[in-house]
């Protein structure tokens, strides 16, 4: 389920599991909010429905990760990493113009498109793919033969996927050109791998675990990027299993689900001490988030619940009661293997990559760049439709994994209720020392396109 909590999470260890979505307004385009523009007459057919059974096609070929042509003009180039111009899904090859195109409703960059098809839940020999492969190993051991897996889903999907299928309101803030990747006013980039809950349920699967990438636009930091993985299960009960007990069908289902998710923290973190916290999530009730005590303090692990029965009757599970879960994996595999940035999972530099093996969970990660950073601040007057979300992309489009955090130092607003902004950028590169020449030409392109596209004033 999307356990998207309605408070942003502050600490730099609890990355988000599920949709947690900023609580910024709505993105404004020329005086009109986007949800405006995606329910005007918008007369092109959506995409989604151009591709024959598109929400079940997996990706068959990985993108190219070689550079662009275009580069900066300095002796050590970084160079943006460029996708290849065509993916193929499930034998249907869709073009880069496809995903990313001149579109009012669309806003999926380069840097998005490419990390499409890099699946780095299915590396087995990648911190992410060996923790996958670690619940697993967990579920099937005290549950043999039961849960069936799911990892290769396209992680493109309709509105009605991603939101509709799971309750999310019509009008909730998740759903904002602000916070998630739009292909077209019906097709996104999911969220959270609860877009193919629905589906599954209603093809009769009633215990399920599915994992893969999703797409958030966020904030810059070591624990955030807009690319993550995320692991969701699902167990279906039915009055045969609850009957017996002496439960109502809610506390069997709750019981159930404490104990199962307990045992697999045990697995991961050891004798750990743990604690339930209640929660709210329009899509399960009751809803709780589980917490553990590591290394001195409490660490929130993942976010699950009962699930409503809306869902369940919407999708032929009638008669029946169901607990789900969902967490992040980038946020406990850098807690396991002691990951201090998130950017190092999408390296491929051996000295990241040599450290682990298959099956080898825990492994604990030796720090292998002590580049300094550079700061760089930029100030200038906001307007209305300014969203902290846009100027990040502006500067991951321009600088990459070279930026290591965008951070608010300084606000204020003047006598003429104009507000001031001023940001800190980070750069820093995890493979090698970046030249005052490249820094200042990243830092001038972002002061340009900042101005430009966020039409703000610069100080």
């Amino acid at each position: 389920m999307p356990f998207f909590p309605f408070k942003r999470i502050e600490s730099k260890l609890t990355y988000p599991c599920f949709l947690l979505f900023t609580k910024s307004s709505i993105l404004k385009t020329e005086n009109r909010s986007f949800m405006a523009v995606v329910s005007s007459a918008h007369s092109s057919t959506s995409f989604f429905h151009h591709i024959n059974a598109f929400k079940r096609l997996t990706f068959c070929l990985p993108f190219s990760s070689s550079s662009s042509s275009a580069s900066l003009s300095t002796k050590k180039n970084w160079r943006q990493p460029m996708a290849s111009s065509v993916l193929e899904l499930g034998g249907i090859k869709i073009a880069k113009d496809d995903v990313v195109r001149d579109d009012p409703t669309n806003n999926v960059p380069d840097t998005i498109f490419s990390k499409l098809g890099m699946r780095l839940h299915r590396r087995n020999n990648h911190p992410l793919g060996i923790l996958k492969n670690g619940i697993y190993e967990y579920f099937n051991t005290n549950y043999p033969n039961m849960f069936d897996k799911f990892d290769e889903f396209s992680p493109i999907v309709s509105v009605k996927q991603n939101f509709d299928d799971v309750l999310v309101p019509a009008d909730h803030v998740s759903r904002s050109y602000n916070d998630t990747y739009y292909v077209d006013s019906q097709t996104v980039l999911r969220c959270h791998t609860s877009a193919h809950q629905a589906e599954l349920l209603r093809r009769g699967h009633t215990h399920f675990l599915v994992t893969g990438d999703v797409y958030r636009r966020d904030s810059i930091d070591s624990t955030h990027y807009p690319v993550f993985h995320q692991m969701e299960g699902v167990r279906v009960f039915t009055p045969k299993n609850w009957e017996a007990s002496g439960l109502d069908p809610t506390s069997y289902a709750a019981e159930d689900l404490k104990k199962s998710l307990e045992g697999l923290a045990r697995y991961l973190f050891g004798a750990v001490e743990m604690r339930w916290i209640d929660a709210y999530f329009p899509f399960t009730n009751p809803s709780y988030e589980l917490e553990i005590y590591f290394k001195e303090k409490w660490m929130e692990v993942l976010g699950c619940g009962v699930m409503e029965q809306e869902i369940l009757k919407s999708n032929g599970r009638l008669n029946s009661v169901a607990w789900a879960f969902g967490l992040g994996l980038e946020r406990l595999a850098m807690v396991l293997f002691d990951i201090p940035d998130i950017r190092l999972f999408w390296s491929n530099d051996e000295r990241f990559t040599s450290q682990f093996s298959k099956g080898q969970m825990g492994v604990k990660f030796k720090p292998f760049s002590k580049y300094p950073p550079c700061y760089k601040d930029m100030s200038f007057w906001i307007n209305e439709s300014f969203t902290e979300n846009n100027l990040c992309e502006i500067i991951r489009g321009i600088a990459g994994d070279l930026v290591e955090e965008v951070s608010l130092i300084d606000n204020f607003t003047n006598k003429k209720g104009m507000t001031s902004h001023c940001y800190r950028i980070a750069y820093r590169s995890m493979e090698r020392s970046l030249t005052d020449e490249e820094i200042n030409e990243l830092q001038w392109n972002v002061r340009e396109q900042v101005q430009n596209k966020l039409n703000v004033v610069l100080r």
